[in-house]
């Protein structure tokens, strides 16, 4: 019974959603061209060089040689292999869903069990530096000092998940060993082995690290025009409108403007349209604005949920974890950005307010000088290697 109610359900959903294409045929293209944009120009040329880098130094043993020197440190904290340092490192560094694509790749080589890669995933996925600092903070808000709170509640609030996700699992499987030394040498050993396990040669293992890298950033791109198209669907039938309708009545509980209850629904679903939106709510107070917006940042929304649950479907790590896991950075982050409000933006706002002008604090910041050049030069980056993959798919089918 259960199946068949499964059944309907997609069905149903999907005919509804049929039906709004057609019926809204203008702004459903319109909200496509939005999410192809926004992958083609930022997207896929951010992501690409982290996806190659993290293939090549899989490959090459580096992984392995780095999980042996942070085991000390990963064990205890997060009751993770020291492997995961590098997802960790790399998911902050380059944003989701990078620690998603890692912990699979750790997986599938046996480096992680089923579930030290549930526990690690929760944590690798965070957003990146240059979405917080370039996008939100001054793309949206137009203030630079705002990143550094939204990013340290980001991060912070990111390590309190994976503390807390460290008990997950944590009775399947005791550990004899209860002590993990740091040694270089041991480290080099492992690097150098799993270097010689893996008998392809260098151009072949270059190949398969931009195609893999590739074919992970085309499922990306899809999932971001969807959930796209999907959000102004929803919007054009009234469905987020009713949606906020009872939001609203959760938010004067708690004393939170209702006029942000349609944002918040939205960025529920995609945190880069729901921020923006958030934005433009003129508020009394920054203060909520603040919260609700470090909220949405660590719960990711569904749409980059969809894209982790997508990367980890084909193995035997589960969803549910993950999901609570956005759930408890949202609740931590938000909490976060409000007892770090005063001290890391009220007091530096009045600190520096006679020391550096507004516009001085847009145009120098340096991660708004990539996010504007990534848009300029983004589709040429994204275009040129999506034409070398298929040169490569071409040689190896012709060979």
């Amino acid at each position: 019974m259960n199946q068949k109610i499964k059944t309907s359900m997609f069905a149903g959903l999907t005919l509804f959603f049929a039906y709004s294409l057609i019926k809204y045929p203008d702004q459903a293209l319109e909200a496509s061209i939005r999410g192809l944009n926004s992958w083609w120009e930022v997207v896929f040329p951010s992501l690409l060089p982290f996806f190659i880098t993290a293939e090549l130094l899989l490959a090459f043993g580096v992984v392995h040689f780095v999980g042996v020197l942070f085991e000390p440190i990963m064990r205890p904290l997060f009751n993770v292999p020291g492997a995961g340092s590098f997802a960790w490192l790399m998911g902050m560094a380059s944003g989701y869903p990078t620690g998603a694509k890692i912990t699979v790749r750790l997986r599938e080589e046996q480096q992680v069990s089923r579930a030290e890669a549930e526990r690690l995933v929760t944590f690798t996925n965070a957003s990146s530096p240059l979405f917080i600092f370039g996008a939100v903070s001054v793309g949206f808000f137009h203030d630079v000092k705002l990143g550094a709170l939204l990013a340290i509640s980001h991060y912070v609030g990111n390590t309190l998940v994976g503390i807390c996700m460290r008990f997950h699992g944590a009775s399947n499987k005791k550990k004899k060993n209860s002590k993990y030394k740091f040694s270089i040498k041991r480290a080099f050993k492992e690097m150098h082995r799993s270097r010689l396990n893996d008998k392809r040669p260098f151009g072949e293992i270059l190949g398969d690290s931009v195609l893999n890298s590739i074919k992970t950033l085309v499922m990306v791109g899809g999932f971001i025009i969807l959930f796209s198209v999907i959000i102004k669907l929803l919007y054009l039938t009234g469905i987020t409108t009713a949606i906020a309708a009872i939001l609203k009545y959760i938010f004067l509980l708690f004393s939170i403007p209702v006029e942000y209850a349609v944002p918040f629904i939205s960025g529920f679903f995609e945190i880069t349209t729901g921020i923006q939106m958030i934005s433009q709510v003129q508020p009394d107070t920054l203060l909520i604005t603040v919260m609700l917006t470090s909220f949405i940042i660590g719960f990711n929304g569904f749409s980059i949920q969809a894209q982790v649950g997508s990367i980890i479907s084909h193995t035997d790590i589960r969803f549910s974890p993950y999901f609570i896991s956005r759930i408890l950075h949202g609740i931590f982050a938000s909490i976060l950005s409000a007892l770090l409000y005063k001290p890391l933006y009220i007091n530096r706002q009045a600190f520096d307010r006679d020391d550096l002008p507004v516009s001085g604090m847009v145009t120098d910041n340096f991660y708004s000088h990539i996010f504007r050049e990534l848009s300029y030069y983004g589709p040429l980056i994204t275009i040129t290697f999506l034409g070398i993959a298929t040169i490569i798919l071409l040689r190896r089918h012709n060979y």
